[in-house]
């Protein structure tokens, strides 16, 4: 019954540019040149770059040849002289003002464009290769798309005619694609994402993928560069190539380190997460938790006028909870109107602090109010005026050793003209992963959507599990189907459940174009959630297969609970925390070593953690695949005899 399709994705991918064969390619001869024709020696085979146009083709070792992009969008003009170097080859073209470099490094043909004056390029132009199967892309947790489903290729799926921001949109700087079922496939990685973006087309009703770069001197982006790497088609390949990437550049963080330097950390892991209202967020409403047999949770606190309290927060330590408060140093309001606390800040932080546009207006925050408010501003002023540290302090005055920073570590940075405080988008990373780097060497830090830049600081997230489509930022904003931040106690924009549109759903939650590529890059690095607004409660027709994915990736549920909520949800939340605790114990600081479907129709799914230390299979079908029924799970421990089973929909009610 295993499907022909059925392939292991390890991390240590064979024909990924990730093995021990790098060397060899890095100390072979540097290829050769031929006219506009320059070979370089990649893993796998041999990357073939035409000078002329930036056209790449690839040849396997079994002599495949393999388009990897089409020329360059719009021409390039006449190229100058192509200069041999140890490694590759260098040449210009001087209508772009463009210089590049091409060279084989660590097994990946890298590809570096800079540009002496502002401009653009539309390059490279992938999924031209007739043999072009399936396209893999980041948007959450992940997606991989047949280049030829009816769904995605329509209006209906939202991608096809549309662009995307690879640093703002993306939760990894790459794509890939899969090419047939002969075990081959390419991965790009961006990592130059910002003013990057990636444009989708439906062209003969099949996916293609051309990325754009914006050269600009003011925002720093005079620089692009592209790896691509030959794999063995699989469906994780993209990612699992990032994350040696991230891995050889000093890049990649360790959750294991981070426990070594707070042992807080440690609860984290199989911990569920939660924010909480009303009774939840007092002791006797943790009590009812541990009474439920919740061993681990992380329990997250507005900063509305009703904190969790000193002997709230004691309470939930002893029980060996985590416990933060939701905080953000991105929005400014006139303290004397100030929606929010977190907005509120002493002095002239507001307005001097705002962000500005290039014409001196202020950056509006976010849903209109007040402003974004300048990293770099923050900064500058922190070692004497301490505004950061200060608000720090007073949110965790009651002994909460956690700390969720709204907006941080996602990609929406800016840049700023504001005197005093320019900064570019890079710059506002690095002032965000300064600040953030201060706040984690005490207290268990979170944001919102990690992108991988942030992954050494942050300990955990809430976003990038969800592969958000742009329909439901609309449905969001609809306050009457999905509620509003009233009552106090229970706000309707968390507890109101909410049925999604059909084509919603199936672009966020069909389990067949599903797949783990940020848990193959990034897990065993920090922890994964779906958005806050988007608790398990939230979508009741995806409770089944949210809860299958979240044990399969090896990743926590993510809930909002009030007192009635707990008395309501809380044995099914209990039942399934218990099922999730043990698993996530022993694999939460292990890469994802593999993902592969068992049947052809993608429903039945395994993942593998460490060298075997998880193995777990889901069946997101109607019908039982080698006595595994639908809608269970099987999770299976290496010291385990047999397999642990869960079938969530049981569980509800």
């Amino acid at each position: 019954m295993t499907s022909k399709i059925t392939r292991a994705v390890a991390a240590a991918l064979a024909l990924t540019a990730t093995g021990l064969g790098l060397a060899a390619c890095d100390s072979a001869a540097a290829g050769s040149l031929r006219g506009s024709r320059l070979e370089l020696p990649v893993t796998g085979g041999t990357a073939v770059v035409d000078t002329a146009s930036l056209a790449v083709t690839a040849t396997t070792g079994d002599g495949r040849r393999t388009v990897l992009s089409e020329a360059a969008g719009g021409g390039l003009g006449k190229p100058g002289p192509v200069t041999r170097t140890a490694d590759g080859a260098r040449w210009s073209y001087p209508a772009k003002g463009l210089e590049v470099t091409a060279r084989s490094e660590r097994g990946r043909l890298r590809i570096a464009l800079r540009s002496d004056r502002d401009g653009s390029v539309s390059w490279p132009v992938t999924g031209t290769d007739r043999t072009a199967s399936a396209v893999q892309l980041p948007r959450g947790e992940g997606l991989d798309i047949p280049v030829r489903d009816a769904f995605w290729n329509s209006a209906r799926g939202g991608l096809a005619g549309s662009t995307v921001d690879v640093g703002a949109d993306l939760a990894l700087p790459l794509w890939g694609y899969s090419l047939g079922g002969s075990g081959r496939g390419v991965s790009y990685l961006t990592p130059t994402d910002i003013g990057t973006s990636l444009r989708f087309a439906s062209t003969g009703g099949r996916l293609r993928a051309t990325a754009a770069h914006a050269f600009s001197a003011g925002e720093g982006t005079r620089d692009y560069d592209v790896s691509f790497a030959l794999t063995d088609g699989s469906p994780t390949a993209p990612a699992a190539d990032y994350r040696s990437y991230l891995a050889q550049h000093g890049q990649l963080g360790s959750l294991r380190e981070k426990i070594r330097r707070n042992p807080a950390n440690g609860r984290l892991l199989g911990a569920f997460h939660a924010y909480v209202w009303g009774e939840a967020r007092t002791a006797s409403g943790i009590d009812r938790l541990k009474k439920l047999g919740v061993d681990r949770m992380w329990l997250g606190y507005d900063a509305g006028p009703h904190p969790m309290d000193a002997r709230s927060v004691r309470a939930a330590k002893k029980a060996g909870y985590l416990v933060g408060p939701y905080d953000s140093f991105a929005n400014g309001q006139d303290p004397k109107s100030a929606d929010s606390p977190t907005s509120a800040w002493p002095d002239r932080v507001y307005p001097d602090f705002c962000i500005r546009k290039a014409d001196g207006t202020p950056e509006t925050g976010f849903g209109g109010r007040g402003c974004y408010l300048s990293s770099r501003a923050f900064e500058k002023a922190e070692p004497g005026k301490h505004y950061l540290a200060d608000r720090t302090r007073s949110m965790v005055a009651n002994g909460a050793d956690s700390y969720f920073l709204d907006v941080d570590a996602t990609g929406e940075v800016f840049r700023d003209h504001g005197k005093g405080h320019e900064m570019t988008r890079k710059g506002d990373r690095e002032m965000r992963l300064a600040r953030m780097r201060r706040l984690a060497q005490n207290l268990v830090l979170g944001s919102e959507s990690a992108q991988p830049w942030a992954n050494q600081v942050l300990a955990f997230d809430h976003g990038s599990g969800t592969p958000v489509a742009d329909g439901l930022w609309k449905l969001e904003r609809d306050r009457q189907k999905w509620g509003g931040y009233y009552p106090e106690n229970a706000p309707k924009i968390f507890f109101r459940p909410v049925r999604l549109p059909a084509d919603l759903a199936t672009a966020m939650y069909d389990p067949k174009y599903r797949v783990p590529l940020y848990e193959t890059a990034l897990h065993g690095s920090l922890v994964n959630a779906e958005r806050w607004e988007l608790s398990y409660d939230k979508l009741p027709q995806q409770k089944t297969t949210r809860a299958l994915l979240a044990m399969l990736y090896n990743t926590p549920l993510n809930y909002v609970l009030d007192g009635p909520a707990i008395g309501q949800h809380g044995p099914e939340l209990a039942a399934l925390q218990r099922y999730f605790s043990p698993l996530h114990r022993a694999a939460g600081t292990e890469r994802m070593t593999s993902f592969r479907w068992l049947t052809d129709d993608r429903t039945v799914q395994r993942t593998v953690f460490g060298d075997g230390t998880l193995t777990v299979t889901a069946n997101f079908g109607s019908t039982a695949h080698d006595g595994l029924p639908g809608g269970c799970v099987d999770a299976k421990l290496r010291t385990d005899a047999h397999p642990r089973r869960l079938c969530p929909a049981r569980l509800d009610g």
